[in-house]
């Protein structure tokens, strides 16, 4: 039906006849001479019928989004007409040929950028048929298939795991199936493969990865979706070490065979601590040159009690950002970044304007001047490296609630200044804590999930500290995003009901819950670990897309609904009898 596809002809194919197929994205009449950019997945290609063409009369009737195949002689065009813009700009194609395979009606959407999220989605064959979105979904595909090629040359194996499975008390709310031969009773929907997955290991598999989709009835954000994709992987005789530097070859291998891009090698290391520390957060966009600096010893003895309280105190912290040429922000820019700090827990934003760094305090423009003296100001500029034209900003106050809000701070003025430098910074964040305490609910909660295993190796020693507990969790970070996280697993049932107990999961609800992995555990468990990455986030970095929603072919709206199916959907009560359900009215 076809030869060639629009987007691949070139110069070489000059006086060459060709058939294409596809959409009209354009057509122009030039009163005796109709243009046609015809558009497939491959590109776009300039389609000229001339007034004494047999097919004339057919072109005068094509409109937008007509599909047709178009049958001709590939020309060169005058030098002068060549468009530098386009793949196929120096040529076009003369028709002789023209078959309507179906016209179109007239379009409920610009198919253009301008188009709304709404009417986008709910026409998504139409806005999928766009150019960017044509090249969001190759790359994905793309990105699918280096990942399969690369796993299958190091000796991974791809298992399936199951879909409907058992309802887990951790995380997010299940999305839940009801049993039509099981009266009353449910599946769940997976959050994610992972404890089939470390079955798979117990089971001798070794090498584990599998592209799997998962589900999450949570609370939607502009980067969440309640079905999405991630690719998980498993690997048993290992440690931290091994599995990152399995997943670090992958990533390399997938934006290399992607994006024809090189990472670095080795990816750089921080710890949890070190990362909240200096960027005050535990995913720090590396783009932006900026970091977080302590100045406590600094300022512990001023007569300022918001700086010198927080300073003589272990948990907590006097943090300080150094905006190089930020002196030039309006008091009502930097009230502004007080306003967006409090959002975050902050009580304030102190700052110093740097007019002259060889002047001292006389240089200095900020309403906490008169509170220092020039130890205190000359510690301060040689921790920072201020200098002439800089603003600094002080956060102070609680350790990790203060590292918090600068840390919002760091990457929203850096990304306001324009900061943030070109290019892929990726990172592994370690060593993070093992728990997490919920303050209002007085109970402890798993930083990474219930199956992560701490550094400690001795269950009693756990549970006598578990909040200064370190866990063998890793994250791979990518331009100030979560791209991946992972673990080495528990594998002795000893440790595994310890961490449960510190959770609040109580022996009778882990043998109800958990108790199939418990048992396993018994039989001879090997070492294990792995990582889960998020593929719709990687395809949107790798895109150069701010919502996941644009590299997903039909993703769901924030409200988790399907515009295009109108899902979700009323169920009759036929349907729901069978399934031994009915409506409650509120």
């Amino acid at each position: 039906m076809r030869t060639h596809l629009c987007g691949n002809l070139n110069e070489s194919q000059a006086d060459e006849r060709v058939s294409l197929c596809g959409w009209v994205h354009a057509r122009r009449d030039l009163g005796g001479l109709i243009f046609l950019s015809l558009r497939d997945h491959g590109g776009i290609v300039q389609v000229v019928v001339e007034p004494d063409s047999p097919v004339f009369a057919d072109a005068e009737k094509l409109r937008n989004e007509y599909c047709v195949r178009v049958s001709g002689v590939v020309r060169m065009r005058p030098q002068s007409q060549w468009n530098e813009n386009m793949a196929t700009g120096k040529v076009e194609v003369l028709a002789d040929e023209i078959e309507l395979f179906n016209a179109s009606a007239p379009l409920p959407l610009l198919m253009t950028d301008e188009d709304g999220e709404e009417i986008r989605l709910r026409y998504r064959y139409l806005d999928l048929r766009r150019p960017r979105m044509q090249h969001n979904m190759r790359i994905r595909a793309r990105m699918n298939q280096a990942i399969r090629h690369h796993l299958e040359a190091a000796g991974y194996a791809e298992f399936e795991t199951p879909i409907l499975t058992k309802a887990t008390p951790e995380g997010a709310r299940d999305y839940l199936v009801p049993s039509r031969v099981n009266s009353g009773q449910f599946y769940a929907l997976p959050q994610s493969p992972q404890i089939f997955k470390q079955l798979l290991m117990m089971a001798g598999m070794d090498r584990y990865y599998q592209i799997a989709r998962c589900f999450r009835d949570e609370d939607l954000r502009a980067d969440r979706q309640p079905e999405f994709t991630q690719l998980d992987m498993e690997l048993a005789f290992v440690e931290e070490a091994d599995v990152q530097d399995s997943a670090e070859a992958l990533v390399r291998a997938v934006f290399r065979d992607t994006l024809e891009v090189e990472l670095e090698d080795p990816f750089p290391r921080l710890t949890w601590r070190q990362a909240m520390q200096r960027y005050g957060s535990d995913k720090p966009d590396l783009r932006i040159p900026m970091e977080l600096v302590d100045v406590d010893d600094h300022v512990k003895h001023v007569e300022f009690r918001v700086f010198s309280g927080p300073a003589a105190a272990a948990d907590q912290r006097v943090a300080a950002l150094r905006v190089p040429g930020g002196a030039d922000l309006s008091r009502k820019q930097i009230d502004e970044y007080s306003a967006y700090v409090a959002r975050y827990g902050a009580k304030g934003l102190a700052w110093i304007k740097v007019n002259d760094a060889d002047a001292g305090l006389e240089g200095l423009q900020s309403p906490i001047a008169k509170f220092l003296d020039d130890a205190a100001w000359s510690g301060i500029a040689a921790a920072t490296g201020a200098a002439t034209g800089d603003i600094l900003l002080f956060g102070a106050g609680d350790w990790l609630t203060t590292s918090n809000f600068m840390g919002q701070l760091l990457v929203k003025v850096g990304h306001d200044r324009d900061l943030a430098e070109a290019g892929w910074k990726p990172l592994w964040v370690t060593h993070f804590p093992m728990f997490e305490r919920d303050e209002e609910e007085g109970r402890l909660y798993a930083m990474h999930h219930p199956f992560t295993a701490p550094s400690e190796d001795d269950p009693q020693a756990l549970l006598a500290a578990p909040e200064q507990a370190l866990s063998k969790g890793y994250d791979m970070v990518l331009n100030g995003a979560e791209i991946g996280g992972g673990s080495v697993r528990i594998h002795k049932p000893e440790m595994q009901q310890a961490v449960f107990e510190l959770l609040g999961i109580g022996q009778q609800e882990a043998a109800e819950k958990f108790g199939h992995l418990l048992e396993a555990l018994k039989y001879g468990c090997p070492p294990h670990g792995g990582i889960a990455f998020g593929l719709d986030r990687i395809a949107a970095l790798m895109a150069g897309e701010a919502s996941i929603r644009d590299v997903i072919a039909f993703p769901k709206t924030t409200t988790a609904q399907c515009l295009l199916t109108d899902a979700p959907s009323a169920i009759d009560d036929r349907q729901l009898a069978e399934l031994h359900i009915r409506n409650i009215e509120d």
